[in-house]
């Protein structure tokens, strides 16, 4: 997959190609850009199971021609009962079952303020259309994919146990073939409900009062009063200013701030060409010094420690970029955290422009499933600590540290680039390679989403802290790394899921859009 694919009165891209297709089938008959996103953020929840749900959280990036883009926070908090009693005895939060679901899912809200953000372009289209393509895949069933059945192998030990898993993803009591037709009937009624009676009902409704019921009887914390409490918020995207454009992201609870931090201080290093040891050891390197305010740095909007806008001005970057050494790498133990998650892109006819991102965190988060309403839960909230004097100590109302961030790029020329990738450690790492790829070595877009990728720390299905490298590297290059010092481990697969799913649109000023979906996935880029 070297071929960008182009389009003028659209484009859709998403890690797995029926989702792609119902955001391309919505601007096709006429919709805009965020409610292609609402169309494919529902069906991705059903046809891609074990990377999101409508149980997760979600971030977005809109940007209107003429006007800066807009951010929308749709991480849910913790319940009013997740408190250290309400884990007392243990020393961490579990990874799966009941007690991991512990946060609100934010998504739908998500969803809803993204709609009320493009209500001013025109006609809508009734939600009825927006969740037609998902209500019918989770009824007529799809076939399960090769990372769905494999990644439920992998995890099953962790998941079997958990409320409605194993009556929902296994078969008969083992994970699924690759193919088999997986239907998910109650998740279709769900969606039907929210369809006919509005997207508030997850929260606010009868939808609502089914998921706070189920809840506490599988014995979550989250309740129904805590769903009723919470609302998606529109905020102000953080941004890093390069030579040529501008590139927004996520503010905290995510880490966008590491995303633009690691552009910033690349940037500074002066690299003239890709690919070489220059440009993989400049990112590797500027991706640790933005991991180490990360960690200082990021958590719940309400307790930030520092201001994260700090660290984009450009002499906070200078300072730190000149702690880089161009030649050595700085030893790297640091600890990694985990994530599965979806990323997707949309523009539409007008030049509006979607960069958006859902997520269960850990592949099927929680491994709650909840009967009633066939909604897989997050389990986000595994991201506190029970140590009240840590950054990201739980208390109840905290929004916890996401991995998420969607990425855009705003270029002076008039070109929009909305780009991103799931992967959890790995996403601003591979945001960085995708961008500078294109952005300053002249790679096409597909080119530079296909290109061998790298990963320093963890990602989804490991444990390691490694500097991992695709089979496809030059010989010599993986030498170079390890002789600077880099704790190198070479991966069997020329195409790795470890690197995550990446995709990006970029729209010219003359209408012309183009795309690039990840081989490494399942998705596919589909234009109108």
């Amino acid at each position: 997959m070297l071929n960008t694919l182009t389009a003028l009165g659209g484009m859709h891209v998403a890690p797995h190609h029926l989702a792609a297709q119902a955001g391309r089938d919505v601007l096709r008959d006429g919709g805009n850009a965020v409610e292609a996103m609402v169309a494919a953020a529902a069906a991705i929840a059903v046809v891609y199971p074990h990377m999101n749900a409508i149980g997760g959280d979600g971030f977005w990036l809109i940007h209107e021609p003429g006007r800066p883009p807009v951010a929308i926070d749709a991480c849910g908090f913790a319940a009013a009962l997740a408190d250290r009693g309400f884990y007392a005895g243990l020393d961490a939060i579990p990874a799966r079952g009941p007690q991991a679901a512990l946060t609100v899912a934010g998504t739908v809200g998500g969803w809803a303020k993204a709609l009320e953000v493009a209500a001013p372009w025109g006609r809508p289209l009734p939600l009825p259309r927006l969740l037609a393509d998902a209500i019918r895949h989770a009824r007529d069933g799809v076939a399960v994919t090769r990372s769905q059945s494999e990644l439920t192998r992998q995890k099953l030990d962790g998941l079997k146990a958990a409320p409605g898993f194993a009556e929902t993803f296994l078969v008969d009591g083992a994970p699924p073939a690759v193919g088999h037709v997986l239907k998910q009937p109650a998740l279709g009624e769900t969606l039907a409900t929210l369809a006919t009676r509005g997207l508030d009902d997850f929260y606010r409704g009868q939808v609502a009062e089914r998921l706070g019921a189920e809840l506490q009887r599988v014995g979550s914390p989250v309740r129904a009063a805590d769903l009723a409490r919470y609302r998606a918020q529109a905020v102000d995207p953080l941004a890093v200013r390069l030579g040529d454009c501008s590139v927004y992201n996520l503010p905290p609870p995510t880490q966008g701030l590491a995303a633009l931090m690691i552009l910033g201080l690349f940037e500074r290093l002066g690299v003239a060409q890709g690919e070489g040891f220059d440009h993989v050891h400049g990112l590797v390197e500027a991706t640790k010094q933005a991991f180490l305010v990360r960690d200082r740095v990021v958590t719940d909007p309400q307790r930030l420690p520092a201001d994260p806008r700090q660290f984009l001005e450009p002499a906070a970057l200078d300072a730190l970029a000149a702690r880089i050494d161009r030649r050595q790498a700085l030893p790297w133990p640091q600890p990694a955290a985990p994530g599965d998650t979806i990323w997707m892109g949309a523009i539409d006819r007008e030049g509006r422009a979607v960069s958006f991102i859902q997520s269960v965190y850990w592949e099927f988060g929680s491994g709650v499933v909840l009967r009633d309403t066939g909604i897989t839960w997050q389990n986000r909230g595994t991201s506190f600590s029970l140590d009240p004097r840590a950054l990201n100590a739980l208390q109840p109302g905290r929004k916890p540290f996401h991995t998420l961030n969607p990425s855009m790029a705003l270029f002076d020329d008039g070109r929009v680039m909305p780009y991103g990738t799931m992967g959890g450690e790995g996403q601003p790492q591979t945001q960085a390679a995708v961008f500078t790829r294109y952005a300053r070595f002249g790679q096409t877009v597909q080119q530079a989403v296909t290109a061998p990728r790298w990963l320093l720390g963890r990602t989804w299905g490991d444990v390691s802290t490694s500097l991992k490298l695709e089979n496809r590297f030059d010989p010599g290059l993986v030498q170079a790394l390890r002789a600077a010092g880099h704790a190198v481990e070479a991966l069997d697969d020329a195409f790795s899921d470890t690197m995550g799913h990446a995709g990006a649109l970029v729209r010219h000023p003359n209408g012309l859009i183009e795309g690039a979906a990840d081989p490494r996935s399942d998705g596919v880029v589909a234009g109108v």
